[in-house]
């Protein structure tokens, strides 16, 4: 059984810049946190896999203190949960006002895959109902039908460990060595190969400068390459 696993955020659409950045700021501010994240601190940040693990690397005891926020652990926890949510939920309410469009070539080459047999998924680490609400926006109706969802939610460790990927081939019921991952970051990257699986990379806007050795190939979008493209590297 051959899989073809796309990652969502900036593989599928260009969703860092317009939604995930001015979520993430607008839920800091309204829990108390006095800052905001430019591009190049979104970029940053995004070196980092997770949402929550972004917003508890921000809790260093001098930013707690300085803010006045809880410095007992689980509270702190409690909070980085609660800011995540809110995140969330206004990444959805961002999502309803933007003309999202796919990236060129995502929606022909996930039904070359299906037409072909091949298991479609997608694994990211951001919150499910964040993913979820993505790729409803971007891909085709009977694509969105045939795909399988994994997201942040469903493991402990985010990419560049390879959790996310083991989960999507046990998922999906295909070898490492019969799938191929679409990404468009270095930790996804590393996430993927780390699990054994052969990764294309399409450069976002937000991680063109990153560097992607291990990947068998890198395009700048997917209308560059075919399924076969992706099938010669399986054999």
């Amino acid at each position: 059984m051959r899989a073809l696993i796309f990652d969502c955020d900036g593989v599928l659409a260009e969703t860092e810049g317009d939604l995930h950045l001015p979520a993430f700021n607008r839920a800091l501010l309204e829990f108390g946190f006095d800052l905001e994240w430019t591009r190049a601190d979104h970029a940053d940040r995004l070196l980092t896999g997770g949402g929550k693990e972004r917003i508890a690397g921000l809790l260093t005891p001098e930013f707690v203190a300085a803010r006045r926020l809880p410095t007992d652990p689980s509270q702190q926890r409690a909070l980085v949960a609660a800011v995540h949510a809110r995140k969330t939920e206004l990444l959805g309410e961002l999502l309803a006002t933007l003309d999202l469009q796919p990236r060129p070539g995502v929606n022909r080459l996930a039904r070359e895959a299906l037409d072909a047999g091949w298991k479609i998924g997608v694994a990211s680490t951001s919150a499910k109902p964040a993913v979820t609400a993505i790729v409803q926006r971007v891909l085709d109706p009977d694509i969105v039908e045939a795909l399988t969802i994994f997201a942040g939610d469903d493991v402990e460790a985010k990419k560049p460990d390879p959790a996310i990927y083991r989960l999507a081939l046990a998922g999906l019921g295909a070898e490492a060595e019969d799938a191929v991952a679409i990404e468009d970051s270095r930790i996804g990257l590393l996430a993927a190969t780390g699990a054994g699986i052969r990764c294309l990379v399409t450069p976002s806007l937000f991680t063109a400068h990153e560097e992607f050795a291990e990947a068998f190939r890198v395009v700048t979008n997917l209308g560059e390459i075919t399924l076969a493209d992706l099938a010669v590297a399986l054999t």
